[in-house]
């Protein structure tokens, strides 16, 4: 029999890494089990969604419920809805109550995305408690950062409920965001994959936007920087319906910038963001210049399939699909630039960027303000190798480090 592990890093490993100890406590129950005095008789509202649950699965909204100290008088819900059935991007939620609960519910995505005076009257804090998975163009941090404004300007304390970022906080990749480029995926400039939590991105968006909330952040206890959310002991609820599992959010990162082209990013199938192509393309030929790139940590395998929804649906799409063999050395932003790199020289006359409109941009390409610029989707068409618009990308990281530093809160 082989010897038990020590625990730590174990490089190559996705499965099988010892779970830290003692066990993570997100910060819902940190709050529940030790600081709940801090808000004893306070009116509190919570922006939530399926993901915001305890170690045992119990939703925050029910714990909150039943805890004899604390007083939930509304609910708040971001991008998919707070009970994150909105399927797609730009799917719209309304405003409606409770039926379960009786308590008001308030829609953060659609024409309005920040909360409305009157949504926060009578309230004494807003709870923030959602699982984000540390890419920027998440839109969970800048439905935060809208709501942290409005209870800065309404006298609202701000208590973000923290949660790991289940990708790391100890790798970052750039592009970061220039200006110009703002939108409701990216409205302060910070890396593509940023390496925060929410609860530092709030402090960090708090001191350098100058918002000036009244911000607590109850954090996680136990969580290690370079933990992986499945060492934590924490469950994996889907934060979003197309992120299912936590290999899904492994690659996000990168393959989320096909949604600015004409590529599927796999949506409609049930491996959405690891399984990308379109119908224009060969999926061995599209796998063998993947492979060619040698991009560690990663075996590109081709890939037909036939998305039930979103783009290409009901077509036989030639691709691939990815498969992370070590986590630690895959990079998905290096993926996704030589994976769009290659359909472009394959299919140069069907390969094509998405028009706006796209997340309540009108004017900018999709792909611009998922990219933080007009870098990537210039460079490519210009036929330049992923390589140097990469090494370019990569510069970003560093200075955004030194920002970020002062704000982290976890080792």
């Amino acid at each position: 029999m082989a010897a038990a592990e020590p625990a730590g890093r174990h490089p190559g490993r996705l499965r099988g890494r010892p779970t830290l100890d003692p066990p993570v406590r997100p910060g819902l129950e940190v709050l529940l089990e030790d600081r709940a005095a801090d808000l004893a008789g306070a009116r509190l509202g919570l922006v939530v969604h399926p993901a915001s649950v305890t170690r045992a699965l119990t939703p925050s909204v029910d714990a909150i419920l039943r805890h004899p100290g604390l007083e939930l008088t509304a609910l708040f819900g971001p991008q998919h809805g707070v009970r994150g059935e909105k399927q797609d991007n730009m799917i719209e939620s309304a405003s409606f109550r409770d039926a379960r609960t009786g308590l008001p519910v308030y829609s953060l995505y659609g024409e309005v995305r920040k909360p409305k005076p009157g949504w926060l009257e009578g309230l004494d804090a807003l709870l923030f408690d959602l699982q984000d998975v540390g890419v920027r163009v998440y839109t969970f941090v800048w439905t935060m950062t809208l709501a942290m404004e409005a209870a800065a300007e309404a006298g609202v304390p701000f208590v973000v409920l923290d949660r790991p970022n289940p990708i790391t906080g100890s790798i970052r990749e750039g592009p970061g965001l220039r200006a110009g480029y703002e939108s409701f995926v990216g409205l302060h400039p910070v890396p593509l994959r940023h390496g925060l939590t929410a609860g530092e991105m709030a402090r960090l968006a708090n001191a350098e936007l100058g918002i000036g909330a009244e911000l607590d952040v109850v954090p996680v206890d136990g969580w290690r920087r370079d933990a992986w959310l499945d060492e934590t002991g924490l469950p994996w609820v889907l934060p979003s319906p197309n992120l299912p599992t936590l290999d899904s959010a492994i690659v996000y990162p990168g393959t989320v910038l096909l949604e600015g082209t004409n590529l599927s990013e796999g949506r409609g199938t049930t491996r959405p963001f690891e399984i990308v192509g379109a119908p224009y393309l060969d999926g061995h030929q599209l796998a063998a210049r993947m492979e060619d790139a040698a991009i560690p940590g990663l075996h590109v395998r081709p890939h037909a399939f036939e998305p039930t929804f979103d783009k290409h649906a009901g077509q036989l799409c030639g691709g691939v699909q990815l498969h992370v063999t070590d986590r630690d050395a895959f990079r998905p932003v290096d993926a996704a630039v030589h994976l769009l790199a290659a359909a472009r020289a394959l299919a140069p006359d069907a390969f094509a960027w998405r028009s706006p409109p796209y997340e309540y941009e009108t004017e900018i390409p999709p792909i611009d303000i998922l990219w933080g610029s007009d870098d990537l989707r210039r460079r490519i068409d210009a036929g330049e190798p992923a390589h140097a618009i990469l090494a370019d990308a990569r510069a970003d990281v560093a200075p955004f480090e030194a920002r970020a530093q002062p704000w982290l809160l976890y080792g």
